[in-house]
Parts: C-alpha cells; sequence; structure tokens
C-alpha cells in the first residue's frame, strides 16, 4: 500500500460536481469520545481514509464493538474496554503510526483512570510538541511516566478533579483530549486558550448530547461542570474544510468549472474570503460552491498596495492545512504574494518540486515563500516527486493536473491518509490520474 505513485497527465480541464468527504480531523476526535460511554454511538459520514482506519482498528483493539451500519455510518459501543491492549506491541505499532491516537487519553483518564501513549507519528511536518496535552491533564490530576526504553507514557488519574487551566498553546488536539478528561472530572473545570474551531465545536455539541454538560462553546472559554457518567448519542460529521479549500485551489489551477456539494459554508471561517483575495471567483448557491472556469485570476494587494501575505492562524484565522494549496494555486496567479506558515517549521520543504516544475517562489526562510505569481505565461512542467506529508501531497496533485506533460507523484500514502479515493473522484471530473504499483 505504501509504495504505490501516481501517474498523473496534466493539462486536463475538469468539469462536474464533486462531493467533500467526513472531516478528517472532527472524526479522529469524535471516534476517540466513543470511549466515554458504554452506550451505543452512531456516527454518520464517517470518511474511508487511512488514518481513521487505523483509529477504528485501535479502538476494535481495546474491545470497542464497531458496526458499520451504511456508507460511512458505523456503531461504536464501549462495554468492556481491554486495557492490557494497551500493552501488546501490536497496539504500541499501530497508535505510533497515527498522531490521533494521542486524544484517546482523555476519554480513558476519564473513564478508567488510566491510559498508555507511544510516542506517535504521522506527518514529518516538524515538531509537533505533545506537552499541552499532558499539562492539561496533570492539571486535572493526571501523572505522567514516561519509559524510555519502551517510548511510552503511562498515564494514571482515578480521581480527575476540575480546576481552571490556562492552556499553553492554542492545540485543537490538546483542547479536544483535556475537554474529554473534564466532562466526568469532580467539579467544574475552565479551559481557557482553547482552541474553538468547528470540529471542536462540533465535539462539545456531540458531548453536551451525550449528557456533558460542556458552556462557552466556540469561544475560547470552556466551563465544564463534571458528570458521573455518559449516555449514547448520534452525530453527523462536518464536510472537510481541508478538502472544500483543495477543489477550490484545483478548479482555479486547471481553468475548471467545479461545484461543491453540500460545503457547509457556514462552517468555513474566512476559507473563502482568503481564495477570493487570491483572485478566485466564488458562488455560494445555498450550501453549494460554484466555481466557474477561470482563464486568469489576479492576487489582490492590501489596500496600501503593498503586497499580500497569506498567514496561518488559530481558529478563525486561516487553517494552516490549506497554506499549501494557496501557495501553489499562486503560481498561475498574477501578482505575487508571501506566504507565512507561522505554526510548523517543515510544511513549505515541498517548494522546491514546484521550483523544479518552473514556478518562481523564493523560500525565505521555513516558515516563509514568496511567490510570484507568472499569470499562466510559463505552465508549469510534469516531473517525478515524492509527497512529504498529507497537504502536501495534494498541492503536488493540484500542482501535477495543471502542469504541461506527465507528471509522477511517489509516496502517496500520505495522501491516502487524509483523501479518499481521491484519484477516482477526480477522474469522474475528468482528470487523468492512474494508481500505480512500484
Amino acid at each position: 500500500m505504501s509504495n504505490q505513485s501516481f501517474k498523473v497527465v496534466g493539462g486536463k480541464k475538469l468539469k462536474g460536481t464533486i462531493t467533500p468527504q467526513g472531516a478528517k480531523n472532527e472524526t479522529l476526535q469524535i471516534l476517540c469520545a466513543t470511549l466515554l460511554t458504554s452506550e451505543k454511538v452512531t456516527i454518520a459520514n464517517v470518511p474511508d481514509i487511512l488514518d481513521v482506519q487505523r483509529l477504528i482498528a485501535l479502538l476494535k483493539g481495546l474491545g470497542v464493538e464497531v458496526n458499520k451500519i451504511g456508507k460511512e455510518k458505523y456503531t461504536f459501543q464501549a462495554k468492556k474496554v481491554d486495557l492490557k491492549y494497551f500493552t501488546t506491541e501490536e497496539y504500541q505499532r499501530d497508535a505510533k503510526s497515527i498522531r490521533g491516537s494521542v486524544m484517546l487519553i482523555g476519554p480513558l483518564l476519564a473513564r478508567y483512570g488510566k491510559g498508555f501513549l507511544p510516542q506517535p507519528g504521522g506527518d514529518k511536518i516538524g515538531r509537533r510538541r505533545l506537552d499541552t496535552h499532558f499539562l492539561g491533564l496533570q492539571k486535572l490530576g493526571a501523572v505522567f511516566n514516561y519509559d524510555d526504553d519502551k517510548k511510552c507514557y503511562f498515564i494514571e488519574g482515578d480521581k480527575l478533579k476540575g480546576t481552571y487551566i490556562l492552556m499553553d498553546e492554542i492545540s485543537v488536539t490538546g483542547t479536544a483530549n483535556v475537554v474529554m478528561a473534564a466532562v466526568m472530572a469532580k467539579g467544574t473545570t475552565q479551559i481557557y486558550n482553547a482552541a474553538c474551531e468547528p470540529y471542536l465545536q462540533q465535539l462539545c455539541k456531540m458531548l453536551n448530547k451525550m449528557g456533558a454538560k460542556i458552556e462557552g462553546v466556540g469561544s475560547n472559554l470552556l466551563t465544564i461542570k463534571g458528570v458521573n457518567s455518559l449516555k449514547g448519542t448520534s452525530h453527523r460529521i462536518l464536510p472537510d474544510m481541508i478538502e472544500i479549500g483543495s477543489f477550490i485551489g484545483l478548479a482555479a489551477m486547471t481553468q475548471s468549472e467545479i461545484t461543491i456539494k453540500n460545503a457547509k459554508v457556514k462552517e468555513l471561517g474566512n476559507i473563502l474570503s482568503i481564495f477570493r483575495r487570491m483572485g478566485v471567483k466564488l458562488e455560494i448557491r445555498k450550501d453549494d460552491i460554484f466555481i466557474p472556469a477561470q482563464k486568469r485570476y489576479e492576487i489582490q494587494t492590501f489596500i496600501d498596495g503593498s503586497i499580500m501575505t497569506v498567514y496561518d492562524a488559530p481558529w478563525p484565522g486561516f487553517t494552516p492545512d490549506l497554506l499549501s494549496i494557496v501557495l501553489v494555486m499562486a503560481t498561475q496567479a498574477k501578482g505575487s504574494v508571501l506566504i507565512h506558515q507561522k505554526m510548523f517549521e517543515s510544511r513549505l520543504f515541498f517548494v522546491d518540486k514546484l521550483i523544479d516544475m518552473g514556478a518562481q517562489i523564493i523560500l525565505c526562510d521555513p516558515h516563509r515563500a514568496t511567490v510570484i505569481g507568472l499569470d499562466r505565461r510559463y505552465p508549469l512542467k510534469g516531473i517525478q516527486m515524492t509527497s512529504p506529508d498529507i497537504r502536501a501531497g495534494v498541492s503536488l496533485l493540484i500542482a501535477a493536473l495543471s502542469a504541461k506533460g506527465t507528471s509522477v507523484i511517489h509516496n502517496i500514502h500520505q495522501i491516502d491518509r487524509g483523501y479518499q479515493n481521491i484519484d477516482t473522484r477526480l477522474n469522474a471530473l475528468g482528470a487523468d490520474i492512474t494508481r500505480i504499483d512500484n
């Protein structure tokens, strides 16, 4: 599976309708939350992607009864959880392969008073600290021990107590973990500097339906009154905003007319306004986004005429996961833009592949790149390249689809981790992507 590649014939205009998959980042939080109750939890719109499959396998290993009851619909019931599974080599191997496994700690602490975590893996996009998770859980009364030989953490906390927690950084998974632990802690917990993005709001709404008492949902101050137990519920995952942004970038780059169905436009924050600033025309039709075929698009400048800067910031700022898409799109725009990746230090290293394809990009440092748009005068040319992480992988795929000639993208399991059947779905719009075994 990991040694497949995409062969992409570029330069084709796409046309048609595409529906975004369920949100990967929301799904990973929601699946972990099913451990908080012994009752059945039904979840709809679950994306069929590698990271989600891996987390479902971990839950099954822990003894959760998992049933697929429809296309992208599952029930989870954590009646009997086998905590011994944590010590198995199988768990350590599988949990390392997915960063989302870190969010198993909060619910297990809440319900069983202990948890276990190997050092997780995931994207190669620089350091992603776990301190925020640990500091928050420690304030609730959890004790951490690190086993250097096994490279894993043992966590205990059978009497979690509500308290005031100032998060040391705005971490989405960190906030999710602390929220899941706090819903069953004794007393009241206040989490300040909490992440407030839509996926975390979805988690809080689901927990409240299960009987939790969380106030301040959508703000950066959450107040949680602990309860003794939670009940079952049903929940629907939002469409993936990163896929939506990727499809907008794809339409602009390939001069294609694309309709994105059921995009939950109200939950997209400032994503659409950033794409509009990049010169992309968009029409909102009820809950669909229509992107007309555009021969050219021009990057706006700031009001004083200075070069536009696009940077990432915690929600409601622009999501870091879409910066690579905006960067690729800028290569064929008219005008220049400074892309400032503040949150991760290695996310821009894929630009060397774009430079090889003919893009004009100055990599200022690990965090900043200036893109000089060529206004389509020089189309990108197809090359051989390797995908370093999920988001860069899709950016390179978009570049290849707009390029002249044929490209080969290796290491595409990185794309499969976050995008469901992306080749089949784009081929249905007229793309020419072949999956090849190496």
